[in-house]
């Protein structure tokens, strides 16, 4: 894990056990990575919003039963205040065999050893949908 900024030891610990929780499925650590009241936005997909960390846990739970060999990791990262921006990398294969994978931008909100807010910018990765001038293409012709 590459670090741009200095997270305090706290903020990196909290980082630090989501992380090893995430690759452990270990998903009661992994919860109690959150605050009760946790707040997860997703301004790609404003719908997908939601509040409360028994969400997380249903999330996860999923997760982890369609992708038993998940594995996570986390390319960068930078602290401002309590804000924490990650880059992360999600990679297994799913029941079927087919691959996994995911890949973007959360940026946490940490206070008191939990995590109490994120912005979630974390995509699919897919390799079909053609190079950079089909995708402009695509956006302005509303197909995307």
């Amino acid at each position: 894990m590459e670090s741009t900024g200095t997270p305090t030891s706290s903020t990196r610990a909290v980082i630090e056990r989501l992380l090893d929780a995430t690759n452990d499925h270990d998903l009661d650590v992994q919860v109690d990575c959150f605050a009760t009241d946790y707040v997860n936005e997703t301004p790609g997909h404003p719908l997908r919003g939601f509040s409360g960390r028994e969400q997380v846990r249903r999330n996860w739970a999923q997760i982890f039963a369609a992708v038993p060999d998940l594995v996570a990791k986390i390319n960068g990262w930078a602290e401002d205040g309590s804000a924490v921006w990650t880059e992360w990398a999600m990679s297994g294969s799913r029941l079927d065999g087919t691959p996994h994978q995911m890949a973007g931008v959360v940026i946490f909100t940490v206070r008191d050893d939990r995590i109490t807010a994120a912005r979630f910018y974390l995509e699919p990765v897919e390799a079909s949908s053609g190079d950079v001038n089909d995708a402009v293409r695509a956006q302005l012709s509303g197909r995307s």
